[in-house]
């Protein structure tokens, strides 16, 4: 297993638009534990393989108390939403210490193939079904802060740049 790179807003390759998984094979299942500790590592509870410039439809989340419940949905497909929305506080690996509020739909049905390619119907709600949706965004090429105001948006790229030149120094 490999820790990988997180890449961090505003790197255009955050905003490359993931294709479908042809075939769940080795190549495909060494990714997702890759995937896996690198989320466990970062003190995430999702991750997107855009995050990690692969740019496949690729999720893994994991919402558990104790991080010992992993979910993975390759060419996750939303098939309904709740007719209601709520407004929740979202943060992100690609935008480290940015927390702001992003209206989500409050449950959400995803199809998608679990790590051994099976086909599933994952039914989430509450925190879960913020994280499916945040991530799928990522698979889109839409990081959460694009939900933001322009104003709070440029606010944060200019942050977030000048803590990658401090960075590199």
């Amino acid at each position: 297993m490999a820790l990988l790179p997180i890449l961090c807003y505003p790197d255009p390759k955050l905003h490359k638009v993931a294709k479908p998984v042809a075939v769940v094979d080795e190549r495909v299942q060494t990714l997702v534990r890759d995937m896996l500790e690198t989320m466990y590592e970062a003190k995430g509870i999702g991750l997107a393989a855009t995050q990690i410039d692969v740019h496949e439809r690729v999720i893994v989340i994991d919402v558990s108390e104790e991080r010992d419940q992993p979910l993975v949905l390759i060419n996750p497909e939303i098939v309904w939403t709740s007719p209601t929305k709520h407004l929740n506080e979202e943060g992100c690996l690609s935008v480290p210490g940015i927390y702001d509020g992003v209206e989500r739909f409050d449950a959400v049905h995803v199809q998608a193939l679990d790590g051994q390619g099976q086909s599933r119907t994952i039914e989430a709600e509450e925190l879960l079904a913020v994280c499916i949706q945040h991530e799928m965004d990522h698979l889109m090429g839409k990081v959460f802060v694009e939900y933001l105001s322009p104003l709070k948006r440029n606010r944060i790229k200019t942050k977030m740049l000048k803590a990658l030149r401090e960075e590199s120094r």
